[in-house]
Formats: C-alpha cells, sequence, structure tokens
C-alpha cells in the first residue's frame, strides 16, 4: 500500500510513498496495516492503526495511532505498508492488477516467451515492469501501447515493444567516400 518515508513534524506524523491509487478509501482511520520490517527493527510482527491521512502540499502524511512524537515516527522510517487481501481479487477499477498478481507471470512477445515479470516499479509518469529475460533485466514501461494484454488466467503478458528494448540495435556502418564521388564542401561560418 505505501511506504514510510520520513518524520513529518514533532507529533508523530509521516511522509508516505503511495502504492495504491486509492489512498483516501486505503488509509481510512481504523484502517489495521502490517508491517515489512528488519527483524530487528521494535515493530517486526506488529500491525499499526490509521488515524488520519493528510495532504500537504500534494504529499501524503499519515499518522498512526500509537505514533504519538518524532522518535517513534522516526522508528518506522522505510516501513512497508500491507494489507490482507485475496489473492485473486482485482482492483475496482478496468485493467488494474495488484503488483503480487504481475509478478510470476510470462512476458510474450510476438507469441513467443521473453522473460517473467520479477517485480513492479513504480514511479510518478507510470510503472516499469522489471523482465527477467535470457540476456538480463529490462524494465518494460506498464502503459496500453507497450503492454496492450494481461491476461491473469493464461499466467502472461502481452508486449509489443518499441525496437531496442529488448534487443540491442546494430549500429549503421557510416559510408565511404569512394575516389570517385566529390566530397562534400565544408560551409565555415
Amino acid at each position: 500500500m505505501g511506504r514510510l518515508l520520513k518524520a513529518h513534524g514533532l507529533k508523530g506524523a509521516i511522509k508516505l510513498e503511495l502504492y495504491t491509487d486509492s489512498p483516501n478509501e486505503r488509509f481510512v482511520p481504523g484502517a489495521v496495516l502490517k508491517l515489512q520490517v528488519p527483524e530487528t527493527s521494535p515493530w517486526f510482527g506488529k500491525t499499526v492503526t490509521v488515524t488520519e491521512l493528510r495532504w500537504y502540499n500534494l504529499a501524503p502524511v499519515i499518522f498512526l495511532e500509537g505514533v504519538d512524537d518524532r522518535n517513534a515516527a522516526e522508528s518506522l522510517i522505510k516501513a512497508i505498508l500491507l494489507i490482507d487481501t485475496d489473492a485473486a481479487e482485482l482492483p475496482p477499477e478496468e485493467d488494474a492488477w495488484y503488483d503480487h498478481q504481475l509478478v510470476g507471470l510470462k512476458v510474450v512477445r510476438d507469441g513467443v516467451v521473453v522473460g517473467k515479470v520479477v517485480r513492479v516499479e513504480h514511479f510518478p509518469a507510470h510503472d516499469l515492469l522489471a523482465v527477467k529475460t535470457e540476456t538480463g533485466e529490462v524494465l518494460v514501461p506498464f502503459v496500453k501501447a507497450i503492454v496492450p494484454a494481461v491476461d491473469i488466467e493464461a499466467q502472461t503478458v502481452t508486449v509489443t515493444p518499441p525496437a531496442g528494448l529488448f534487443e540491442e540495435i546494430a549500429d549503421d556502418e557510416p559510408e565511404e567516400v569512394s575516389a570517385d564521388k566529390e566530397p562534400v564542401a565544408q560551409v565555415e561560418g
């Protein structure tokens, strides 16, 4: 659902990086969130309860029950916020999927499997699918023009990438100047 970035102010507020398209529905007061933190963290194995989500300069800031000062907020920095959902449940929007539903899908190009989705990267402009191929990892923009179809039942993602995304483009050899051709005049300016 999101990642806690840094403490905001002195009263326990924390800036939030969103991984959900519906923060106002997910981060409602009373929502219980699981924490993904290192085993050495005092928060390991615990949950947190949302008390409020506010927006400051278009950036989300979350308040959590029991996190009442800056020190408590700083102890949660870099924590990932998770919720329990049915793994098969799709988001309510059309052509939308949760990350866990995309990871592991075969990536198909022109009817041939070229790799497998290993993770989804979230960026402001659009998401990227990290695809593991035989030659390495390729970041594929997750936009309709390049990823026209996702079939959860068939476990495939169809891609129509531009030239050079999955393979190197050969450089064109420069034309050799033959002795019978006149050289092009150079203009000084």
